[in-house]
C-alpha cells in the first residue's frame, strides 16, 4: 500500500482546508497538533503540554538542570541552543536588534520589546492587588512582595532578607566594603549609584 502512494504521489493524510498535506503519518499528526492548536506532549513532572515533542524536550531541562549548550568563548552553559546564541553576542558585540524610535540597539529581540515601551509608555503587566501596571513581569513580581511581604533574598553574613536581589547586592557591600562607583572629579567611590549622583551635586552645585 505504501509502495503504492510513493508511486502515485498519493497523500493519505491532507485536511481540506489547508494547503499542506503529508506522506508521512508521524509529520501528519505534528502538523495538525499545530494547526488545531492541540497539545499531545505532556510533561509526567508539571504536567505543561507542548505542541511538539523537541519543545518538551527543552522543557524538561528544567526539571533534569541539563544545559548541553556551551559557549566556546567563556564555558557557561546554557539548555537552550538560542540562549547560547544570544549570550554570545556579549562577546562578539553584536546587537542586530535595533529601535525604530531612537536607534539603540540590542542583543535580542526581547530587550529590544522591554526597551520599546519606554517610548510607548506600554504597562502590560498588571498587580491582581492594586492594579498598577508595570513594563516587565519581573517588575510585577518584584512588586507583588510589597503585598505578600515575601523577602526571598537573604544575607549569608548576618541573615537580613530582602524583597529584591538588587537591594541584597547592596547590602552586601556593607560587609564586604566594595564601593564600585567612582566620582571622576575627586576619586571618592561609594556603594551605592544614588550616592554617587547625590554626591556629584558638590561639585557641579546642581540638585540631583
Amino acid at each position: 500500500m505504501m509502495n503504492q502512494r510513493i508511486r502515485t504521489g498519493e497523500k493519505p493524510y491532507e485536511r481540506p482546508d489547508y494547503e499542506t498535506s503529508f506522506n508521512v503519518s508521524s509529520n501528519h499528526i505534528s502538523h495538525q497538533m499545530i494547526y488545531t492548536g492541540e497539545k499531545l506532549c505532556k510533561c509526567l513532572e508539571c504536567e505543561n503540554s507542548f505542541t511538539r515533542n523537541s519543545h518538551l524536550v527543552a522543557h524538561l531541562r528544567t526539571h533534569t538542570g541539563e544545559k548541553p549548550f556551551e559557549c566556546p568563548d567563556c564555558g557557561k552553559s546554557f539548555s537552550r541552543n538560542f540562549s547560547l546564541i544570544q549570550h554570545q553576542r556579549t562577546h562578539t558585540g553584536d546587537k542586530p536588534f535595533e529601535c525604530p524610535n531612537c536607534g539603540k540597539s540590542f542583543c535580542d529581540n526581547s530587550s529590544l520589546v522591554r526597551h520599546q515601551r519606554t517610548h510607548t509608555g506600554e504597562k502590560p503587566f498588571e498587580c491582581s492587588y492594586c492594579g498598577k501596571g508595570f513594563s516587565t513581569n519581573s517588575n510585577l513580581i518584584s512588586h507583588k512582595r510589597l503585598h505578600t511581604g515575601e523577602k526571598p533574598f537573604k544575607c549569608p553574613d548576618c541573615g537580613i532578607s530582602f524583597s529584591r536581589n538588587s537591594h541584597l547586592i547592596v547590602h552586601l557591600r556593607t560587609h564586604t566594603g566594595d564601593k564600585p562607583f567612582e566620582c571622576p572629579d575627586c576619586s571618592k567611590s561609594f556603594s551605592q549609584n544614588s550616592s554617587l549622583v547625590q554626591h556629584q551635586s558638590t561639585h557641579t552645585g546642581e540638585k540631583p
